[in-house]
């Protein structure tokens, strides 16, 4: 009996050192490698912001083979993106109410699928599957959209999210030689 006290001892010790220390380094070390950014529009009656991660190509191919066609993607690094509203919004016709919505996709080659999801995940991927499956939930999306792929004769270096005002407001996703833009109005 007092052998599995000590060996219970031991385990919930474990436990709270990976939680306490573990996970919060291992946090600290992937952002080294895919920097935390922040993107943030303001105008036209709108105010909104996008938090992400932004991984380096480094070489890689990345659509296609790092990120898998036709799989839902956490769309960034470490945490999911994140899309904040302070304003409703409309995204291809669908409203979306002011909140804080984690960005999912499924990359495709000639067109991507965009999730606005209205739950927030800590991580975004199972720790369980080394990060590759999601804890994307469907159930949750509040819009979930269509949007072709534009082809860049360069490629780009950091995974890039920001907003352009080019016929209209988009926000524009990049990386590698793919763009895609997701149209916002009031």
């Amino acid at each position: 009996m007092k052998i599995l006290k000590w060996v219970l001892i031991v385990i919930i010790a474990l436990v709270l050192l990976f939680v306490f220390i573990g996970m919060p380094y291992l946090k600290e070390q992937t952002k080294k490698n895919s920097p935390e950014k922040v993107a943030t529009y303001v105008g036209n009656g709108m105010d909104m912001q996008v938090k992400y991660s932004s991984p380096f190509k480094k070489g890689r191919v990345i659509f296609g083979d790092l990120v898998p066609y036709d799989a839902v993607w956490r769309t960034g690094a470490n945490e999911p993106t994140t899309f904040t509203t302070k304003t409703a919004i409309k995204i291809q016709g669908n409203e979306l109410a002011p909140g804080t919505y984690s960005l999912w996709t499924i990359p495709g080659q000639r067109s991507w699928m965009v999730m606005f999801n209205s739950e927030v995940p800590d991580w975004g991927v199972t720790l369980i599957s080394g990060g590759s499956k999601t804890t994307y939930n469907e159930a949750s999306d509040a819009i979930k959209i269509q949007v072709p792929v534009v082809t860049l004769d360069m490629p780009v270096e950091s995974f890039t999210i920001d907003f352009q005002e080019t016929e209209g407001l988009n926000l524009s996703l990049a990386w590698d030689h793919t763009r895609i833009s997701i149209p916002i109005n009031k």
